[in-house]
């Protein structure tokens, strides 16, 4: 039996790219209201997304630099939306 994978879509960027990857291992997730990205940090789901990066670098770049990039997009997301009003304690 034939066994099909399904691939990522193509995107233009390599950051556009590790965003991807991110949210497809559920280590980000978008702001509802307005459209932010958030790091939900959750440990494993930032491995899977390195060790995505490591098995299935985009076409023409090394799991190095793949790496590299997920890890710096990571690095530069909060964990909170920056238009969102900060809840009173």
């Amino acid at each position: 039996m034939l066994m099909t994978r399904e691939r990522r879509p193509a995107l233009r960027t390599l950051r556009g790219w590790a965003i991807c990857v991110l949210q497809e291992a559920g280590a980000i997730r978008e702001c509802e209201e307005h459209g932010w990205a958030q790091d939900r940090a959750d440990p494993h789901a930032r491995e899977r997304a390195l060790d995505i990066a490591r098995r299935d670098p985009p076409p023409g770049i090394s799991p190095a630099e793949a790496v590299a990039e997920v890890r710096g997009v990571l690095d530069s997301i909060g964990d909170t939306c920056p238009e969102c009003p900060t809840e009173s304690v």
